[in-house]
């Protein structure tokens, strides 16, 4: 029998490790891994959504949804992974900075605060948030691409198929 995966999202501010344990996994496959997943605590501006981990590449990004099943914003992270083959457990931890991208694609950079008070604490997360954080360059790459993949789909409005890949699997 196979054992079964298990999800965590550990967290610098506020200091937590999380079982992911209503996340559907859609999707594993090397370094990749999809779900779908209610909000963990009720929320009044989003109700679920769509996670893509890549996890030789250090990011997550995510479509969030409210309850009309309109998209919110993409939600972009950079992780760190690691991966336990005895437990079958992933855990993701979280490296502070995040993006946002919005359905009008505009973009808004979040948490570059905590990595501050992380750093005039002194404390070794920082440290370590910033050099992992090494994936930020391939990070932002990413997100410059997944921005005008939405730009050109929502400029050519469906008429030809973008060229840029970053995200198709979210996508459809």
């Amino acid at each position: 029998m196979e054992q079964s995966i298990h999800l965590y999202r550990k967290r610098y501010i506020p200091n937590e490790c999380i079982l992911l344990k209503d996340d559907h996994i859609l999707k594993i496959e090397n370094n990749l891994i999809i779900t779908r997943w209610n909000t963990l605590k009720p929320r009044k501006d989003i109700s679920f959504g769509y996670s893509a981990y890549f996890i030789d590449k250090g990011f997550k990004v995510s479509k969030m949804y409210n309850a009309q099943n309109k998209l919110v914003y993409w939600y972009c992270d950079i992780i760190d992974t690691e991966y336990d083959p005895t437990t079958n457990t992933y855990i993701f931890q979280d490296l502070l900075a995040d993006v946002l991208i919005y359905p009008d694609n505009s973009v808004k950079v979040l948490d570059l605060d905590e990595i501050a008070i992380l750093l005039e604490k002194g404390t070794e997360q920082a440290c370590v948030a910033l050099v992992l954080g090494g994936a930020a360059a391939e990070f932002f790459s990413m997100i410059l691409g997944l921005i005008l993949y939405l730009y050109d789909r929502k400029k050519l409005d469906g008429k030809r198929k973008s060229s840029c890949t970053i995200g198709e699997n979210m996508i459809k």
